[in-house]
């Protein structure tokens, strides 16, 4: 950790000199420093400065400041989207924290020691100087560098009582670092845990976002749980703690889910799937019922159970509704699979129906991430490998309405009168179409619209429902159905 080493950006570098022949002192200081210490590539760029809000937008031609904490944006010329915008934020000391969440007041500082000694973890409470290389670490981060551990500046009360969010972001620095928490503050986060009850959903969701986006998720929210904070971010999870599965699982519902979403985290997949592979069996406890006749565990329907579980779940933590809705239709229909010897291409044209041919590929390496957390070593058995093969056979074929080779214009020339009967009918054409992919042509679904438009409006609706995806009145109804069957109303 030599700081002459250490490489700065030059359009940071020449934000500091600019404050530094102003008059003012400058200092890089929190995440981007300890980064630098670590040879790793910091994201963002912090500077310092004993410089007030108006004095350092005197010296920028492009600046805003749009906030009660003093920290003033500096528009820079980079194309480097980390270093479009440098925040520069002046010492400061906070004052009481009445509310866990920020400072009810604070004040600027003439003293870097005030600034550094107002920070959440030691590792974050490091600056650094460009122009002369100069550290100054007034609370051993350094030090808790080498010993990688994440430690709290000061009391860690006091810290998690000023804002209660600094819990979840020791696990996550810790999962993003892989260093290890330090016992005094591991002891603090179990002390304040209830703190987190006063925190916003969507503080608490962007942290968790982070977790789920790091190189070990698990450990993570292995820890989180141990820590007893876990129970604030998604309490349904805690209801999958030993919930023994059925003799093709190795581990309890909690370690499969985490286990599955860990390994969505190694091949670098997607937010989407890392969700979707940690709530994918979120609705087995409420689902598992012993079954004398196999002399096992049983979970009946809990795809569907668990993907109205993580609608509630994904909507309390604010997560954005298109993204939603994609998680949850994974989770709806990630049970996809039969005997390899049955499936059939009309079953795969409706699974790529259901979750939408942009989604197709995320479901099958869900069914990937579901596999592995099983405990089994093999991504991709027979049967899997024959699904992604019928897929890519299937993709071919005429899997939504945009596909079939008529429209609503055509079926008004042929008679019908425009309104909803004309989206019956062609999802009553797309129902055939999946089945037999041959009908799909002008000629066969013309002729097949005349006879349709000389039903009724109840029989031609329930034909039409048949091509669509299953709409959420009819989960509902299976949702009650299965609740009744296993006594859990």
């Amino acid at each position: 950790m030599d700081s002459a080493k250490l490489s700065v950006p030059p359009e940071v570098v020449a934000l500091c000199n600019a404050l530094r022949k102003g008059g003012f002192e400058a200092y890089l200081v929190g995440g981007c420093v300890r980064d630098l210490l670590i040879s790793r590539e910091p994201k963002d760029w912090d500077i310092t400065t004993n410089a007030k809000p108006e004095q350092i937008q005197a010296l920028f031609k492009e600046t805003f400041y749009e906030n009660d904490f003093g920290t003033v944006g500096v528009v820079t010329l980079s194309e480097d989207p980390r270093l479009k915008v440098v925040e520069v934020t002046p010492y400061r000391i906070e004052g009481a924290y009445s509310n866990a969440r920020h400072p009810d007041e604070v004040k600027f500082s003439d003293n870097l020691a005030d600034d550094l000694a107002r920070r959440d973890f030691t590792v974050n409470a490091i600056a650094y100087e460009p122009a002369t290389g100069e550290l100054v670490d007034k609370h051993g981060g350094q030090e808790d560098i080498k010993r990688r551990v994440i430690a709290t500046v000061r009391n860690p009360s006091e810290r998690f009582n000023e804002d209660a969010l600094r819990m979840l972001r020791a696990v996550r620095i810790s999962a993003e670092l892989d260093f290890a928490i330090e016992t005094e503050t591991a002891a603090g986060i179990v002390a304040s845990a209830k703190q987190l009850e006063k925190i916003s959903r969507e503080r608490m969701r962007d942290e968790l976002i982070r977790i789920l986006m790091s190189p070990r998720p698990m450990q993570a929210l292995y820890v989180a749980q141990k820590l007893g904070i876990l129970r604030y971010v998604i309490p349904e999870l805690e209801d999958a703690i030993g919930v023994d599965q059925n003799q093709a699982h190795s581990f309890d519902v909690f370690e499969h889910l985490l286990r599955s979403l860990q390994h969505a985290a190694d091949r670098d997949w997607s937010l989407e799937i890392r969700l979707a592979a940690l709530l994918h069996d979120i609705g087995k406890p409420a689902s598992r019922r012993w079954s004398d006749e196999k002399k096992d565990w049983t979970f009946h329907g809990h795809e569907v159970v668990g993907a109205r579980m993580a609608r509630k779940i994904l909507n309390d933590l604010r997560i954005p509704s298109e993204m939603a809705t994609t998680v949850v239709s994974l989770i709806r229909w990630h049970m996809f699979f039969s005997d390899p010897n049955m499936i059939t291409l009309s079953a795969v044209r409706r699974i790529i129906t259901n979750v939408g041919v942009g989604h197709i590929k995320e479901l099958l390496n869900l069914r990937i991430c579901d596999r592995i957390g099983t405990g089994r070593p093999k991504e991709q058995p027979f049967r899997l490998r024959k699904y992604m093969s019928m897929v890519d056979e299937a993709m071919r074929d005429p899997i939504s309405v945009a596909m079939l080779n008529i429209d609503g214009s055509q079926i008004i020339k042929l008679g019908e009168a425009a309104g909803p009967r004309i989206g019956w009918i062609l999802h009553a054409l797309l129902e055939e179409v999946l089945d037999d992919p041959k009908k799909n042509t002008e000629e066969c679904l013309e002729g097949r619209a005349c006879e349709l438009m000389k039903l009724d409006n109840e029989k031609l609706q329930a034909l039409g429902e048949k091509g669509k995806n299953r709409s959420e009145e009819e989960d509902e109804a299976e949702v009650q159905k299965l609740r009744e069957k296993h006594h859990v109303n």
